[in-house]
């Protein structure tokens, strides 16, 4: 795969993280999947709102498969960075096969 040039995305292990609204996607679009993870709910601390339950889906990105195909993996987890993390694991496992 050729090197990608930086962009204005925020990156976080050498992969973009895009955000609309409650959703978050992970990943390169055009490569094999990506992970899509929403914000169930926030929580409160001191003046800020912090993810609470985020759900994480590992979607393949292949335009010919219905949704329900796509989806491979769902898991819920507490905050986004134990969801993060466990997003991460799951793609890098997803992109080598």
């Amino acid at each position: 795969m050729a090197a990608r040039k930086d962009s204005e995305f925020l990156m976080y292990k050498n992969k973009p993280l895009v955000r609309n609204g409650n959703t978050i996607y992970y990943g390169f679009m055009d490569q094999s999947h990506v992970v899509m993870l929403t914000v169930l709910s926030t929580k409160k601390v001191g003046d800020t709102e912090i993810a609470d339950k985020v759900r994480i889906q590992l979607i393949a990105t292949d335009i010919t498969l219905n949704p329900l195909e796509a989806m491979v993996k769902v898991s819920e987890k507490n905050g986004l960075f134990e969801a993060l993390d466990l997003a991460s694991v799951w793609l890098e496992r997803a992109l080598k096969k």
